[in-house]
């Protein structure tokens, strides 16, 4: 029940389901909880500390992310606008050019802050290249889980058709049951 997302957009998706919403359990429920999430996936130095305001803006984008993941399903819902454009002003993104002349956004700004705005940097790259309208979020109302679209047609609703698709399929047809 993956669909992993390719290269570094994988760290989006595991940073958007750090809130499980089938077990209702958060990952990053507290600052110390967000700092090892980050250290553990090489965004953030092991011993850096995370404050309270620090917390609550990460759980700020990271809604923001999910609510835009759910308007790739076809509903034009976005997450708010002010939220994400704060922490990208906060992570000091700036424009970078490598050896070969291509861009990128780097954040300059340490910590929390920066760790955050290479997950936007991340967001910005793969919306460059067509890969981030395929992150969606599962349509299933019990699970809500992020997960990487790899149908042909990007068309897929659910994280697994075999679990939270079958669920939806035996829903709708013990409905219909009980309407006949």
């Amino acid at each position: 029940m993956t669909n992993s997302a390719p290269g570094d957009l994988e760290l989006v998706r595991l940073f958007v389901n750090t809130w499980d919403t089938e077990d209702g359990t958060d990952a990053i429920a507290e600052p110390a909880g967000l700092a090892a999430w980050l250290a553990e996936h090489g965004l953030l130095e092991a011993e850096t500390r995370v404050g309270a305001a620090e917390h609550r803006r990460a759980v700020g984008l990271r809604d923001a992310l999910r609510a835009t993941l759910r308007g790739h399903q076809g509903g034009g819902e976005q997450g708010d606008p002010e939220v994400i454009a704060d922490a990208s002003q906060r992570a000091r993104l700036q424009l970078r050019f490598d050896a070969h002349g291509n861009t990128h956004l780097e954040p300059s700004a340490p910590g929390a802050d920066g760790a955050l705005g290479r997950l936007l940097t991340i967001v910005h790259e793969a919306d460059r290249d067509g890969r981030w309208a395929r992150l969606k979020i599962c349509a299933s109302e019990s699970c809500h889980w992020a997960f990487y679209d790899l149908s042909r047609n990007r068309s897929a609703t659910w994280c697994d058709m075999k679990v939270c698709g079958n669920r939806h399929k035996v829903r709708e047809y013990r409905e219909r049951r009980l309407r006949a």
